[in-house]
């Protein structure tokens, strides 16, 4: 009479159980994250998701009150209590990571969200710009959106002061990558209290290092860590030539500074070594005329013409293999190496980003109102959060998970007037999946 993948739902739905989401008493908002998690598709095609699941689908019209529902009753919010209750008591969040990206649209005309901005994907379509904080293990904690053309850099402070106040929280690390690195973002971030990891710009090292340089010229040997510091504003001077030494950072003795931390790697100097030449290469054509004229570095245009800016190429070569690292943790209480350590972590957020615009698919192509884009985020931040659950207990991607056990399906037989179900067969790898995800033994 039929067959259904009871035993995937049944542990997607005790993922989902397992992280507190059941608060809600909202299967039908239930439904539609858990579908996600198997295809990701429009709402509408949710249904059809669902039925060849075995499950017995809402309505369309159901699934579109209930989206309505859940951003008049703040879903959202909710959501996220139960996701940093998780993370307290299974992870760690004195240290969360930070991260944005851009979700564009197909549309021709700007609204007063959908904007055209500066683009991940350098497209030129209408967009959201979306910002997402996860812990040290990219487990989702809060997500925000803002309009389309809507700076990176004044996104963080409202993430972050959100999820500060939300659930009371006076000391822990952030951590974000260059593109949040201004003074003002630092200032406030300091203000609340709150301590910072932040990638530095290259074209920083030459003032930070200039001690460095001084004593030691532009020689660096791998691995080498060099703990200094940078002016909190452009026009603040930093003069240690004297000292050998290089300074230690103190917020008293250094008012006008941060701490800052270099890194040298050989394997990235040679990484960035071949991407200069490139360029160089690139100028060049474009200085002969064998390439179309852009934006193109290391070329410089005066009124005689362009030629090769010679000074700026030989500056950039001494930086090779360098990246710097911005904070207000003094030294004592964490060392360069496990600033360092704590900053490389950003990798998840950027993963957590990947899952949610591929195995997710989180670009909400099918929404044009600002409530019913809210509400589709929302359901892409609970979907995460269960895959992230999930890949974290197992330590398998979402498809794999997946692919694994949506195939193992039972059957309802029926003979004469005799109706029969048939348990499927589970094999060890399926079983080991659903004891990991659900904590309960796969049979």
């Amino acid at each position: 009479m039929g067959t259904s993948s009871d035993v995937l739902w049944s542990t997607l739905r005790a993922a989902y159980a397992r992280l507190g989401f059941g608060i809600l008493a909202d299967e039908v908002f239930e439904q539609v994250v858990l579908a996600r998690l198997v295809e990701p598709t429009s709402k509408l095609d949710t249904i059809r998701v669902l039925k060849g699941l075995g499950v017995d689908p809402p309505h369309h019209t159901t699934i579109y009150r209930h989206l309505r529902q859940a951003q008049d009753q703040d879903y959202r919010d909710r959501i996220a209590e139960q996701c940093f209750a998780h993370a307290s008591t299974s992870g760690d969040i004195s240290l969360v990571l930070y991260d944005v990206t851009t979700l564009y649209f197909e549309a021709e005309n700007e609204d007063e969200l959908r904007k055209v901005g500066f683009s991940k994907e350098r497209r030129v379509d209408p967009q959201i710009v979306v910002g997402l904080l996860v812990d040290r293990e990219g487990f989702p904690l809060e997500i925000g959106c803002f309009e389309g053309n809507h700076a990176e850099t004044r996104t963080i402070v409202p993430i972050i002061k959100q999820f500060q106040a939300r659930h009371n929280l006076a000391d822990m690390v952030v951590v974000a990558d260059a593109g949040m690195l201004s003074a003002k973002n630092l200032t406030a971030l300091d203000e609340a209290g709150l301590r910072f990891i932040v990638g530095s710009r290259v074209t920083k090292a030459p003032a930070d290092l200039a001690n460095h340089f001084h004593w030691h010229g532009d020689a660096f040997t791998d691995g080498l860590l060099i703990d200094t510091i940078t002016p909190r504003h452009g026009n603040t001077k930093t003069d240690a030539k004297r000292r050998r030494k290089e300074p230690v950072w103190d917020s008293e003795k250094h008012p006008g500074h941060w701490r800052a931390v270099w890194a040298y790697s050989r394997k990235r100097a040679t990484r960035d070594g071949h991407t200069l030449t490139a360029q160089e290469n690139r100028a060049r054509a474009v200085i002969d005329g064998d390439a179309a004229v852009k934006s193109t570095r290391f070329v410089k245009t005066t009124a005689a013409g362009r030629t090769l800016d010679e000074a700026s190429l030989e500056r950039a070569r001494g930086l090779v293999g360098l990246k710097g690292y911005v904070t207000n943790i003094t030294a004592d209480i964490m060392p360069p190496a496990e600033v360092l350590s704590s900053y490389h972590d950003l990798w998840r957020v950027e993963q957590s980003f990947r899952m949610s615009k591929t195995d997710l698919q989180a670009r909400p192509m099918f929404h044009r109102q600002r409530d019913a884009i809210e509400a589709h985020l929302t359901v892409v931040f609970t979907a995460l959060a269960v895959a992230r659950s999930m890949q974290n207990a197992t330590g398998l991607s979402l498809k794999k998970i997946i692919t694994t056990l949506r195939p193992i399906q039972s059957a309802l037989l029926r003979a004469g007037s005799h109706t029969q179900l048939i348990p499927p067969h589970i094999p060890e790898n399926a079983a080991l999946i659903i004891n990991q995800i659900t904590g309960e033994p796969g049979h």
